[in-house]
């Protein structure tokens, strides 16, 4: 097949399917113990108008590792996780911006073009083991620190919210 004919069957293709959405696999209900709420601008719910995720559905999405340094801990740590793009693409994300919420009340907003710029993970484990709330659990907001030194900032460190409960998307 010449490099013209497949440019214009995907051309084609581009032309037939504008303005048509395609749906996502329905996100499943959780069979745990929720750990995440994710409500707002989102389209695909699984309970009510908002997603609930127990830790075996989190284990499901695309998923990172960073080995990198916070200013919270002594020394680099292996943070594992969904990459929270593909938290957001799994709930049907429509806004620019999420607020995460902590355990504790502390929240904070992060544009959702943090996450297309940067490989931000939802940590669930650090060194292989899962986090305890005492131990920044269950979730942690984990930005690459060390492979992009632009992110040591103050606004960054506001950003890396840990033991998540909760998102809104806006």
């Amino acid at each position: 097949m010449s490099f013209r004919l497949v440019l214009a069957v995907i051309v084609g293709l581009v032309v037939a399917t504008k303005g048509v959405a395609v749906q996502a696999a329905p996100l499943p209900s959780p069979s745990g113990k929720v750990i995440l709420t994710i409500r707002g601008d989102i389209s695909h719910p699984n309970v009510g108008d908002e997603a609930h995720f127990d830790r075996a559905m989190l284990d499901r999405l695309p998923s990172r590792s960073i080995v990198t340094t916070t200013p919270w801990h002594p020394g680099p740590g292996r943070f594992e996780g969904p990459l929270f793009s593909a938290l957001l693409d799994a709930v049907g994300a429509n806004g620019s911006e999420v607020r995460v919420v902590a355990l504790n009340g502390f929240e904070a907003s992060i544009p959702i073009s943090d996450f297309k710029r940067y490989d931000v993970i939802l940590a669930m484990r650090r060194n292989g083991e899962s986090m305890p709330i005492r131990d920044f659990g269950p979730l942690f907001v984990v930005y690459p620190f060390d492979q992009h030194p632009e992110l040591r900032t103050e606004a960054i460190r506001f950003r890396s919210v840990w033991q998540v409960n909760r998102i809104s998307v806006y």
